[in-house]
């Protein structure tokens, strides 16, 4: 898939929202993700920034603006805004850094780091969820994620059509995590905030990119996809540590009613398999749609994850046992034989 050209009109447009002319301008390509924006970084004599180009047929840029109001008012570094053209889908932006907190994280400095992100999670759970000028995480959004699951991760990149009794465990499954969803307090929620997300910045704080999918929804959410990263493992006792610690946060900040260990890690895990059952869709569609093969090498962790989860649960709840042992008579031959999976 050949990338798409830059528009004509971009570096002019941002130059001159700045009251610089384009020829003093350059324009360099520094990332994307998993949408269609593109970043660039806008070099000029006076210091650099970062020009989104989102395509308004695709992107929804006024809920980016609109969040990134919210979380800077809530105290959450994120990028300052300093022009914007919503019709063309242009964003003019504060450059943070090339520095991902994802490198920076080793078994020294995982709890100083994951001690700010989590500050970041309860200035988010501090604002006033109700009141929130934003979706719902509701059953209609849980479940179209978790379809993703059959749809692009078992048909689509498997080959593997699933039969109408099949479809009926996964439905069992699901109506399992979205109610253990919807019964948890609602919080404002990143929806993928992770270490792929945090910027470390000069001043050692944390800037948060990639936000305008947030919604109000269940209080484990971005919690869970902090420490069960998609791009990085940790061991399971130290996991439960870092959950239970942000419980204690956000009950001693009179944010969170008391809940018991059992409950809260409940929440958290099966909040995390809802998540990364979708995240295996979700990357098997970035693949096959979006061109974007890369996200393929991070399928082996999301699928332990999985595992992982199903296997704790699988004694307590039979629906958890019987999809532990589908996916492993179904699909895990199919897996096998994925190059991704036998990189891995």
């Amino acid at each position: 898939m050949s990338p798409r050209p830059v528009p004509e009109q971009l570096l002019p447009w941002a130059c001159g929202a700045l009251g610089a002319e384009a020829a003093a301008g350059s324009l360099r390509l520094v990332a994307g993700d998993a949408s269609n924006r593109r970043y660039f970084r806008l070099a000029l004599a006076g210091g650099d920034y970062i020009l989104a180009e989102a395509p308004p047929a695709t992107e929804n840029n006024p809920a980016f603006l609109q969040v990134r109001e919210l979380l800077a008012a809530a105290g959450v570094r994120v990028p300052a805004l300093y022009a914007a053209d919503l019709d063309r889908g242009y964003l003019l932006l504060e450059d943070l850094g090339d520095r991902l907190l994802l490198p920076a994280l080793d078994c020294r400095t995982s709890d100083q780091y994951y001690g700010r992100a989590l500050d970041i999670l309860q200035r988010m759970a501090s604002l006033d969820s109700p009141a929130l000028p934003l979706p719902a995480y509701d059953a209609t959004l849980l479940e179209e994620e978790l379809g993703r699951f059959p749809a692009w991760f078992a048909q689509s990149l498997l080959d593997y059509t699933p039969a109408a009794d099949e479809e009926r465990l996964f439905a069992a499954l699901w109506r399992k995590l979205v109610d253990s969803a919807l019964e948890q307090p609602t919080v404002l929620v990143h929806r993928d905030f992770h270490s792929r997300n945090l910027m470390l910045l000069e001043d050692g704080a944390l800037g948060v990119i990639d936000f305008q999918d947030a919604v109000v929804g269940p209080v484990t959410y971005d919690p869970v996809s902090l420490l069960r990263d998609c791009y990085i493992r940790w061991p399971v006792g130290r996991v439960r540590e870092w959950a239970l610690g942000y419980r204690d946060r956000l009950v001693a900040a009179g944010l969170l009613h008391a809940v018991t260990d059992e409950q809260f890690l409940r929440w958290f895990d099966w909040m995390g398999l809802q998540r990364h059952i979708k995240v295996l869709g979700t990357f098997a569609r970035l693949f096959l749609r979006d061109g974007k093969p890369q996200y393929l090498d991070d399928l082996p962790l999301v699928l332990a994850y999985v595992e992982e989860v199903l296997d704790q649960y699988a004694g307590s709840e039979a629906v958890f046992a019987e999809f532990r042992a589908w996916l492993r008579e179904r699909l895990s031959p199919r897996i096998a034989a994925q190059a991704w999976s036998r990189a891995s």
